[in-house]
C-alpha cells in the first residue's frame, strides 16, 4: 500500500468541534475534488489506526487540507487528531473515489458531510461554473456550520442552513420530502447526498419518492 508520511504545517478550529488541517504534499500527489485518502498518525501504535478523509483545499494547491469533525465520546481516530498540531506528522495512503461532480444540482450535506462538497464548490468557484448549483446544509445548531461565511459568499441565497435545533429556541427543521419539494425540479439534473449513514440512505429514499432516478443521485463510493 502507497504510504507519504507529511508533516502538519497548521491546524485551526473553523466550529467548536471541526479542526482543519493544513498538511505537506508529497510530491506528484493528486486527487479530484470530492476524492479522498485514509490518514493515520505518525505516533508509535496509532500508524495503522486508518480512517477515510477527504481533501477540502483546491487540488493545485501546493498542500493539502483536511477539515474534520472531532468526536471526543469514544477513544477514536478523530480523539487523538485533536491533539495533533503543526510540527506533527500524518501518514496519506492512496487517493480513492468518493464523492464526482458530474454537472450543476443540488447538494445535501448533512454535519460533517459537507466535507467532499467543500473542494467540489471551491473548485467551481475557480472555473467560475458556480452557476445552477444549491446547497442545502443540515445541522443541528447554527455553531455546527462549517466555513459559513465562505459558503455565503460562494453561493449567496444558493446556500440554504437547515438546523434542527435553532439556539433561538423557533421551531426547528429537518430536510425531509416535504422540503425538497421546494427544491427538487427538472431544472436540476443531479443531487449529491453526503452524511451519516442513516441520513444518507433517507435523503436518496425522499429524492427517489419524489421521482429522481437513481442514476442522477449521487453519493459517495
Amino acid at each position: 500500500m502507497e504510504k507519504h508520511i507529511v508533516k502538519v504545517l497548521k491546524t485551526e478550529f473553523v466550529t467548536h468541534n471541526v479542526k482543519r488541517f493544513t498538511v505537506e504534499k508529497p510530491a506528484g500527489y493528486s486527487f479530484t475534488p470530492g476524492q479522498a485518502t485514509d490518514v493515520s498518525i505518525n505516533k508509535s501504535g496509532l500508524e495503522n489506526e486508518l480512517r477515510p478523509f477527504t481533501f477540502t483545499c483546491l487540488d493545485d494547491a501546493d498542500y493539502l487540507e483536511f477539515t474534520i469533525k472531532i468526536y471526543t465520546d469514544h477513544d477514536g481516530v478523530t480523539s487523538k487528531l485533536l491533539n495533533v498540531n503543526e510540527g506533527d506528522e500524518l501518514i496519506l495512503h492512496e487517493v480513492f473515489g468518493a464523492i464526482n461532480y458530474k454537472g450543476p444540482g443540488l447538494f445535501i450535506a448533512g454535519g460533517a458531510g459537507l466535507t467532499p462538497f467543500i473542494a467540489i464548490l471551491r473548485k467551481l468557484k475557480q472555473q467560475n461554473k458556480l452557476a445552477g448549483n444549491i446547497l442545502l446544509f443540515a445541522n443541528r445548531t447554527e455553531d455546527d456550520i462549517i466555513i459559513k461565511d465562505e459558503l455565503n459568499a460562494m453561493l449567496g441565497n444558493n446556500h440554504i442552513d437547515i438546523i434542527s435545533k435553532p439556539l433561538d429556541g423557533k421551531p426547528g427543521r429537518l430536510i425531509d420530502t416535504e422540503l425538497l419539494k421546494h427544491y427538487v425540479g427538472d431544472n436540476l439534473e443531479y443531487y449529491y447526498v453526503c452524511g451519516p449513514d442513516k441520513f444518507t440512505a433517507s435523503m436518496v429514499d425522499d429524492l427517489e419518492k419524489l421521482g429522481i432516478s437513481k442514476e442522477r443521485i449521487v453519493i459517495e463510493e
